[in-house]
């Protein structure tokens, strides 16, 4: 499956004055009338920009809050920085809770040449990785029991190699299972603002992914509003969790 087209693009002026010789109008400009309080938006906006081009990462609105001044309302910024962009070649996305300069969709087929072609993930692995975004948090046993058969660790571990999956916690139940859910990258590589995103049930049928001839109390799962929250029914990853599934280096003791 092939990799996202690299973001990274030659620095570039914003300019105040649009190809039309119209100067632009942002929301701060026509929600703030103090001319101090616009001027203070507008810098807010230049050191976001600044901030969110110079990360090799999305960088979330609590990063944003802790490097832009007091008493600037981020989403704010960010939606007029989102205006600004709204028709260029590099268009500000966000993420999850983050925010990213992505190529524009229209343009990507500039940026094949660069694409790495990876190979694809197997029919097993696509099945488990969309039980786990529409069933998360989920378990081994759980996506068995929704597939009909035995997943194997390595479809799990492909999985996680891809950033797409990570483990989330241990279910509260006799064996302690790891259950699993999706990343920011996952919503990333799917242009997903958020895990609620997923195409529904009359998506996916139109889609031909469905059969027309669904039994009438099928239902689809909702995904979670906050897929990073542990439920009621979690616990979370401990050092010596992650020392067993061996995400971690045991720690040397000295005798």
């Amino acid at each position: 499956m092939s990799e996202r087209a690299n973001a990274s693009v030659i620095p570039f002026k914003v300019d105040d004055e649009a190809e039309d010789g119209t100067v632009a109008q942002d929301s701060a400009q026509n929600s703030a009338q103090n001319p101090g309080e616009r001027l203070h938006m507008a810098e807010a906006v230049r050191m976001a920009e600044a901030i969110v081009f110079a990360s090799a990462e999305p960088v979330s609105e609590k990063q944003l809050a802790a490097r832009l001044p007091d008493g600037i309302i981020i989403a704010a910024a960010m939606a007029d920085l989102q205006q600004i962009y709204a028709r260029r070649g590099v268009n500000l996305v966000r993420v999850g809770d983050a925010w990213a300069f992505r190529t524009a969709g229209d343009l990507a087929f500039l940026m094949s040449r660069d694409t790495v072609q990876q190979r694809k993930l197997s029919r097993a692995a696509l099945e488990v990785l969309a039980i786990i975004a529409y069933h998360q948090p989920v378990t081994r046993a759980e996506i068995e029991d929704i597939r009909g058969v035995e997943t194997s660790k390595g479809t799990l571990d492909t999985l996680m190699e891809t950033e797409w999956v990570r483990m989330r916690g241990r279910r509260r139940t006799p064996g302690r299972p790891v259950t699993y859910g999706t990343t920011d990258s996952f919503l990333d590589h799917f242009a997903l603002e958020e895990i609620r995103d997923l195409p529904g049930m009359e998506e996916l049928k139109g889609a031909g992914l469905l059969s027309a001839r669904m039994p009438s109390n099928f239902s689809m799962p909702l995904p979670p509003a906050d897929p990073d929250a542990l439920t009621d029914d979690e616990d979370p990853l401990t050092d010596i969790d992650l020392e067993e599934l061996g995400l971690l280096t045991p720690r040397v003791t000295e005798d």
